[in-house]
């Protein structure tokens, strides 16, 4: 999970200061001594580290917080709003021209995820800003380039324009014509990438950008390379003049050095993050929420966000009422489940809730096999057994357990779990239903009801 080692060692810096009640200089000194080496061996810039050590100490040696009731809160206070203007302060939106199509160039090292995060990157904006994206194949160096482009634009339902292995510079010009004559409004140019920065990639690249006129440059570079992808950011900023930055794989990087330094050196905001290999995991980037889950205060903005996103709203109206009178259904249990696979790892989740140890949860998924075979044996079933499994007799359990591919037992345990979550939905009826109507809508759904 990004920034677990920071996390645990500042919340750690924190406990020590919050033991102390009242605070002298000397206290404030030692903590930001520890801060300073949580954030060395988060592998952040040792020039933005200094910087920032610097602010925050000069801040939190004043009267103000040294005098306050609780002098402790008012230093992660400080260090939480220096954190939050480390990474950019507010997120940024992805430029986008008046002039239709609007070009976004993704460019970056190979091997740092252009070609899968870009993909979805335009499913994110279809999604969220209604656009008609086309992915357009400017990488012509790289054999399978192409196909994989292909393939991800395939499942994504997103069409690619793509020459084969000609000229990069035509190829992105033809693709702004197909975009025009087409009706996309949003192209995406997956360009060349090299294993280090040469003359030549840079050329290249400064060609593409002089003939699409891109609204946006957007750096795609991996987390997990550390100051690497740090450097590498800025030399792409002082070749190309890049406009933003797309975090990959943070979520495979517990040190997050990479997070907390680019926006320092590059000055250019990050504005998402690739969160997973899940061709939906892509997310906007929030400084402010960041720094929050850093310092495990958690991050309830995104968690509504991802429940909304999973859950759909007027649904989760009816069964908002459906609680209400009691009529929890075994088709209603099985959306259910799948709007919480849909968000996530448990792990992942918990650690936007406030006071919740998401090392506790770790490793901790939604069953992906136990999952298909609840699917199988609910959709095995006539409407009738969904909606009263009291109908459920031998012969109609082996009927079902023969459909679904399993046995008896698998169909008992299964409603012996249903029969607990009923018992768990009958608390909402009566007094608790409006709070459950509230929740739905804010896209909470059931499963945070409890």
């Amino acid at each position: 999970m990004a920034f677990e080692n920071l996390s645990d060692r500042l919340n750690n810096v924190f406990k020590k200061l919050r033991g102390k009640g009242r605070l002298s200089e000397q206290d404030v000194k030692e903590a930001m001594r520890e801060v300073r080496l949580a954030l060395l061996e988060a592998d952040v810039s040792y020039k933005v580290v200094k910087d920032f050590v610097k602010t925050v100490s000069e801040r939190a040696v004043g009267a103000e917080v040294l005098e306050s009731l609780s002098p402790a809160q008012m230093v992660i206070k400080i260090v939480n709003e220096e954190l939050c203007a480390l990474m950019g302060g507010q997120n940024q939106r992805l430029n986008i021209s008046s002039k239709s199509p609007s070009v976004v160039m993704l460019v970056g090292l190979q091997g740092a995820g252009k070609t899968t995060n870009g993909a979805k990157l335009a499913a994110l904006m279809r999604k969220s800003q209604n656009k008609r994206p086309l992915l357009a194949a400017c990488d012509v160096y790289r054999p399978a380039a192409i196909d994989q482009l292909k393939t991800v634009g395939k499942k994504l339902d997103i069409p690619v324009f793509d020459e084969g292995q000609g000229d990069p510079v035509a190829i992105a010009k033809h693709a702004l014509d197909h975009a025009r004559k087409h009706g996309n409004d949003l192209v995406f140019l997956d360009t060349a990438g090299r294993l280090h920065i040469d003359e030549a990639l840079m050329d290249e690249l400064k060609n593409i950008k002089a003939a699409t006129e891109p609204a946006e440059i957007l750096l795609v570079v991996d987390a997990m390379t550390g100051q690497d992808a740090v450097n590498a950011a800025a030399s792409f900023d002082e070749q190309l003049g890049i406009t933003g930055v797309m975090l990959t794989k943070l979520d495979g990087d517990a040190r997050g050095g990479a997070a907390l330094s680019v926006r320092a050196v590059t000055g250019k905001p990050i504005k998402f993050a690739g969160i997973g290999e899940k061709l939906d995991a892509i997310e906007v980037f929030h400084p402010d929420r960041m720094a929050s889950r850093i310092l495990g205060m958690g991050d309830m903005l995104t968690l509504i966000e991802k429940a909304e996103a999973a859950v759909d709203e007027k649904k989760a109206l009816e069964l908002a009422e459906k609680l209400k009178k009691n009529r929890f259904t075994l088709s209603d249990y099985l959306d259910q489940l799948r709007s919480m696979k849909d968000m996530g790892s448990l792990e992942d989740l918990a650690g936007m809730i406030p006071g919740v140890d998401a090392k506790a949860l770790a490793g901790a998924k939604i069953d992906e096999k136990a999952m298909a075979h609840t699917e199988a044996i609910i959709l095995s079933m006539t409407p009738k057994e969904r909606e009263n499994p009291a109908v459920l007799n031998s012969s109609r359990k082996r009927r079902i357990a023969a459909g679904a591919g399993v046995g008896v037992v698998d169909i008992n345990r299964l409603l012996k779990q249903f029969e607990m979550m009923q018992s768990m939905a009958r608390q909402f009826s009566g007094k608790n239903a409006k709070k459950m109507k509230r929740m739905a809508r804010m896209g909470g759904g059931f499963p945070f009801g409890f």
